[in-house]
Formats: structure tokens, C-alpha cells, sequence
């Protein structure tokens, strides 16, 4: 197979992000299907809660696939590139997924998945110029972040809400093995203030993204 050159690989860059913020998305795997008892109905608050809940979920979706996006761009390792792309795929299923159950919610995405979009592209980038060691333990870092974050979540979810949960709890298995596969890659441990840092941005993203 012919290799991009870099002009191609921007442009399928740009196109990878006008795609994700801006088109339905399929997944490669069908989403996790519960049994669902039908005497559990969700009230209109618990309705709510979840469809922000998953639109935060959804927020977090849409960075996984600009930075892993951008790590990849960013790689000249042609193995660390294919095992980014590879991630980014079972993250498009997860994006799938969590825009599917926001339909079902009657919920709808975040305003703001071109900004969010925007800033995980850079930050990832940034972090692939430093070096596959230190971008690897980007990748590290961030989905601890997130298996902690989806943890959370199905702690808040309401109980009679299985399809979702069960979406979050695949996801969570998911984001482990991403984790994982990076750390067996070669990832460094990050400094503790970038760590620091990199919590707060997604607090300020995940509490803006449930209401916005």
C-alpha cells in the first residue's frame, strides 16, 4: 500500500474531523444489548440526568478521536501509528454507541464538539512531538482519566437505565486495554503537575458538557 504523504495525511486529518463532528456515525460492533426488564421505566428526570450523562460521555468520544487522530499523525513509528489507529477505530464504535443512545434519550450532542475537537487535536499533537514515549504516556494518563470517569458514571446513572450502563461499562473494558496497550508500548510516566493539569481541563470539559 502506497504511504500518505504528509499534505495527504492532513487533508485526511481534516476529513477525519469534519466526519466526527459533524456526521452520524456506525459502529464496526453492535452495542451492548441488555436484557431489559420491562417493569423498570425511566422517570423524566432520570431520563435527563442520563442523556447528560451520555452527551458527556459522547464529549469524551469526540476528543478520543482527535487525539488519537493527531498521535498518529504526529508518530513516525509505523507500528505505534497502526496500534493509534487501531484504538481510534473501537473509539468510533464508542462514539456510535453514545450518539445512538442520546437519540433514544431524546438527548442531543454537545454545541461545542468542534471546540472540544479543536483542543484534544492539539494537545495530542503536542504531545506526539515530544516524543512516542511521552505521547504513549498521553494516552496512558487520559484513559485512566476516562475508566475513572466511567466508573463515576455508573455510579450516577439511574439503575433502571441498563442500556446505557451497559454501553459505559463496555467502553470502561475498552479504555483499559487502550491503556494497557500503551504501557506495553513503551509509554513514559508523565510529570505529576501535567497530570494535575490534564484533570482539570476535563473537569472544566465534562461539567460544561453536561449542560451545553
Amino acid at each position: 500500500m502506497r504511504s500518505l504523504s504528509r499534505t495527504d495525511q492532513v487533508i485526511s486529518s481534516l476529513h477525519k474531523a469534519l466526519n466526527t463532528v459533524f456526521t452520524a456515525h456506525s459502529a464496526s460492533r453492535p452495542a451492548p444489548k441488555p436484557v431489559v426488564d420491562p417493569g423498570l421505566t425511566l422517570t423524566p428526570q432520570e431520563k435527563a440526568l442520563s442523556a447528560s450523562l451520555m452527551r458527556v460521555n459522547h464529549v469524551g468520544e469526540v476528543c478520543a478521536q482527535a487525539l488519537y487522530d493527531s498521535q498518529a499523525l504526529g508518530t513516525r513509528n509505523e507500528a505505534l501509528k497502526v496500534q493509534f489507529e487501531h484504538a481510534a477505530r473501537e473509539e468510533a464504535d464508542h462514539l456510535a454507541w453514545t450518539e445512538a443512545r442520546l437519540a433514544e434519550l431524546n438527548g442531543r450532542t454537545s454545541w461545542l464538539n468542534p471546540l472540544w475537537y479543536a483542543g484534544s487535536f492539539s494537545l495530542g499533537l503536542i504531545a506526539a512531538r515530544i516524543g512516542d514515549a511521552a505521547s504513549l504516556g498521553f494516552v496512558v494518563e487520559t484513559e485512566r482519566q476516562v475508566e475513572q470517569h466511567l466508573l463515576q458514571h455508573l455510579d450516577r446513572l439511574p439503575v433502571a437505565d441498563v442500556e446505557s450502563r451497559a454501553i459505559v461499562a463496555q467502553m470502561r473494558e475498552d479504555e483499559a486495554r487502550h491503556a494497557a496497550a500503551a504501557e506495553h508500548a513503551g509509554a513514559t510516566s508523565l510529570p505529576a503537575p501535567v497530570r494535575w493539569l490534564m484533570r482539570g481541563m476535563a473537569k472544566v470539559m465534562t461539567t460544561t458538557a453536561h449542560r451545553i
